[in-house]
């Protein structure tokens, strides 16, 4: 088998943890994509602790598998890196104090780019052009930016299935589920249709809110019924109007997020999203004639895309985005 080809001139390491793992991958700095020779995957998620991310548990993970791929790379070191991690907002106090100095020892890392999720979520999608991104799954936010406008990011909704998210995976369920339980009252907005799916997948639905409240995971349970609802929207009228309501409310989020002016770009990324057509057409008409001047367009990468992206900008000194201490922070050594 042939050896994987090694990287040409300076490298990059870009860096996306999540809830679901952590992943990394090398690449150029002239050509910052994702190549599967020069990645790695781990579905074990760096922990969370009293002092929010813990930084030692990522480095655990990171530094020997960043070392094993800039060995294959046949690179001396990394340009640049960038962490896009879930949760830095509020829980990465501890990355920022301890990354930093960690991998200039490591690997004499002198720039570094520490972000949040919908940081490099964005990147990935987008790259530094200016519009908005909307990141649905089990929940719903959207980041837009102005890039070079000196504007700050515009981050709307993300507030959690009690507060917000609407439109999301937990709020379809959540309606659908409601939708059900007023079939089984005989109050006006039912879907008989739902309370048979609803059965389906819960078994009786007395018993519905037994299994739902004592859980921590009740957003992804309610999410679970999404798909449910999306199906039976194509001859149910309540399930129907529900997927409708989604999508006003996701090209609602993704205006509020995106910025004013000509040649804006809004992208639709995450899980929810493949739901279908019975989603995604509705939301593109409704981005349509909120936005008259924007265009819905596929996402270009993923975050780990963004996480190269924004790595190879820090390496030539080309961040557009905007920067700040909490969604993005840029930290440069001897400098």
């Amino acid at each position: 088998m042939a050896e994987p080809s090694r990287t040409a001139g300076p490298a990059v390491l870009g860096v996306d943890s999540g809830g679901s793992g952590l992943r990394l991958a090398v690449a150029p700095v002239a050509a910052p994509r994702v190549r599967p020779e020069f990645r790695y995957a781990s579905d074990t998620p760096v922990r969370t602790g009293g002092r929010g991310i813990d930084a030692h548990h990522l480095l655990g993970q990171l530094l020997p598998a960043a070392e094993k791929l800039r060995q294959e790379a046949g690179v001396p070191g990394f340009a640049a890196v960038c962490v896009g991690a879930a949760g830095m907002t509020t829980l990465g106090q501890e990355l920022r104090d301890v990354l930093p100095q960690a991998l200039a020892d490591a690997f004499g890392v002198r720039a570094l780019a520490l972000a949040a999720d919908a940081v490099t979520g964005y990147a990935g999608a987008l790259g530094q052009r200016p519009g908005a991104v909307v990141a649905a799954g089990t929940g719903l936010i959207a980041l837009g930016a102005d890039p070079g406008s000196g504007a700050g990011w515009r981050r709307t909704d993300g507030w959690g299935h009690l507060l917000g998210d609407c439109g999301g995976g937990a709020w379809i369920g959540r309606a659908g589920l409601e939708a059900a339980l007023r079939a089984h009252d005989g109050r006006p907005g039912a879907s008989p249709a739902l309370l048979r799916a609803a059965e389906e997948r819960f078994g009786p639905i007395g018993g519905l809110p037994g299994q739902l409240y004592p859980r921590s995971d009740r957003p992804a349970v309610l999410a679970s019924f999404a798909p449910c609802v999306a199906r039976e929207a194509a001859a149910d009228p309540v399930a129907a109007g529900i997927v409708r309501r989604a999508a006003e409310h996701i090209a609602d989020t993704a205006a509020a997020a995106c910025p004013p002016g000509p040649d804006r770009t809004v992208v639709l990324t995450g899980g929810l999203f493949r739901l279908g057509e019975v989603l995604r057409a509705p939301v593109r008409a409704k981005v349509a004639a909120r936005l008259p001047d924007a265009v819905c367009a596929e996402p270009e990468g993923d975050p780990l895309d963004g996480a190269l992206r924004l790595a190879a900008a820090l390496a030539t000194d080309t961040v557009r985005l905007p920067v700040d201490g909490a969604l993005l922070q840029l930290v440069r050594h001897g400098r």
